[in-house]
């Protein structure tokens, strides 16, 4: 029998890099309204400031990688940790505007460099029975953060503006001490020990997550048939190999970074980060209120993150996808029809029509994302790369997705400026139609395969196999094994 707590133990608190960038994105919001008043910054190193961390935790993302292939997926994380750490004091504490933004590049490396291994971590520890609810958890732990930094906001917006966005940054120190404290109770990946030769570590492991017995030893033999298929196509993983790949490691990489890039290029984190600024565009003047808003926004994003964690290894990965970016698509049009609106609608009736409306599709956009979009990105880009491949491999789709929320981000107030706040969600929604065509044509169905088997689906070409097709293609590679 698989020990379901240990195993959601060692998920969650894998998940907790994410609660970190979470934190960052939503308390950002609010903090940057009063970093602005304090600081004195313009517009333009507004947007650098806010959307640098996404760009700048490519570097951590792509040093993680390798690192992870050489001490570990777990200490990986925790190091990621330690480093957040430093740049949050450092953020706390700033004088002036270049020294909050060195913080925040620190806390970008950071989070870059522990949050790329967390989903491949989860995703080897993981059974696949289980393994897309499990993996699924980053992005519940990613939409807590928001919540947190949404309620953090509020609660310290009251405070002197020298000191309140201090304190709404410096909390965010907290998790990364639990995170520090937690990783010498998870094991090692039994995949990544394998790797290293450590089969015995690793059957101690399995033990632990798994079960017993059979079904351990069957767990162990695949993960050493996969390790040994991939070790006798070259005797170490690079970057070269993902730069120059064979036909099946591009299909892996189509989907694996396509997905991660169309999770940020239809605008959630701008939606985040620049909510205040889209509640004041709709009508609303207070700054109170504004923030109230952003915790309504918060409190559905976490509320429908539920939804996959339950039926997402059931239904399947594919199905939550196109609800998710239809559902994205319809309400990022009308948010940016109620926007456009705004200024022609008159009364005191309809203006506040115009801002329920405005409030309704911000809400609905973010209950799509979390159906679908946000947690099957991590779980599709931590399932489909081969054991040696994994690690770079999914580091290389978050630096797809990071680059492409920091662009996202440090054009957002530009791109308002030069075509209005509903023309840039119009320009979202045109992107969330292409991303329904994406999930169609370019990501395979994972659900209910080891990734084992999934590597076998993807090598053989086929996006199609069933699970007879699999077993007959692992049985053929064991017959020429043998011969």
């Amino acid at each position: 029998m698989v020990d379901r707590k240990f195993l959601f133990f060692c998920a969650t608190f894998a998940s907790l890099n994410f609660i970190l960038l979470g934190y960052d994105i939503g308390v950002m919001s609010g903090a940057i309204l009063y970093i602005h008043k304090d600081l004195h910054i313009t517009e333009v190193q507004q947007e650098i400031f806010v959307g640098c961390l996404s760009v700048i935790s490519l570097i951590g993302g792509l040093i993680g990688g390798p690192t992870s292939d050489s001490i570990g997926r777990k200490w990986t994380m925790g190091i990621g940790a330690i480093i957040f750490q430093a740049g949050a004091v450092v953020m706390t504490f700033a004088p002036s505007f270049p020294v909050l933004m060195f913080g925040r590049l620190v806390t970008g490396v950071g989070i870059g460099f522990g949050g790329t291994i967390s989903a491949v971590y989860i995703a080897e520890v993981s059974p696949a029975v289980s393994r897309g609810t499990l993996v699924s958890l980053p992005e519940i732990c990613i939409n807590i953060g928001i919540l947190l930094g949404y309620i953090s906001n509020f609660a310290f917006s009251g405070l002197p503006q020298h000191y309140n966005w201090r304190i709404m940054l410096g909390v965010g120190i907290l998790p990364s001490v639990l995170i520090g404290i937690t990783f010498y109770k998870i094991p090692e990946s039994p995949r990544w020990l394998v790797m290293q030769n450590r089969l015995e570590e690793a059957r101690s492991v399995l033990l632990q997550v798994c079960g017993k017995g059979e079904e351990v030893e069957q767990r162990l033999k695949e993960i050493e048939e996969a390790a040994r298929v991939d070790t006798s196509c070259e005797k170490k993983a690079s970057y070269r190999e993902l730069l120059f790949p064979s036909p099946a490691v591009r299909r892996m990489l189509v989907a694996g970074c396509g997905i991660m890039i169309f999770q940020q290029i239809t605008g959630t984190d701008a939606t985040v980060y620049y909510s205040p600024t889209i509640f004041k565009s709709a009508g609303i003047k207070s700054e109170k209120k504004i923030l109230a808003a952003t915790v309504a926004v918060g409190f559905t994003k976490t509320m429908f993150i539920l939804v996959p964690l339950f039926c997402i290894d059931k239904v399947g990965r594919k199905v939550l996808l196109y609800v998710s970016t239809i559902g994205m698509t319809v309400c990022l049009a009308i948010l940016g029809m109620a926007l456009a609106l705004q200024k022609h609608l008159s009364g005191m009736v309809m203006q506040k029509f115009g801002i329920g409306l405005a409030i309704f599709a911000v809400c609905g956009n973010v209950a799509f994302f979390s159906v679908g979009m946000g947690p099957i990105c991590w779980v599709i880009s931590s399932e489909i790369f081969p054991l040696r491949l994994r690690a770079k491999a999914t580091a290389l789709g978050q630096v797809g997705g990071r680059v492409s929320s920091g662009l996202v981000s440090m054009t957002f107030l530009s791109l308002a400026r030069a075509m209005s706040v509903a023309g840039v969600f119009f320009l979202f929604s045109g992107l969330s139609a292409l991303a329904v065509v994406f999930a169609k044509v370019c990501v395979p169905e994972t659900k209910g395969k080891t990734l084992e088997e999934i590597e076998m689906m993807l090598r053989g070409g086929d996006q199609k196999l069933d699970q007879a097709d699999v077993e007959s293609v692992k049985t053929k590679q064991e017959m020429e094994s043998k011969s």
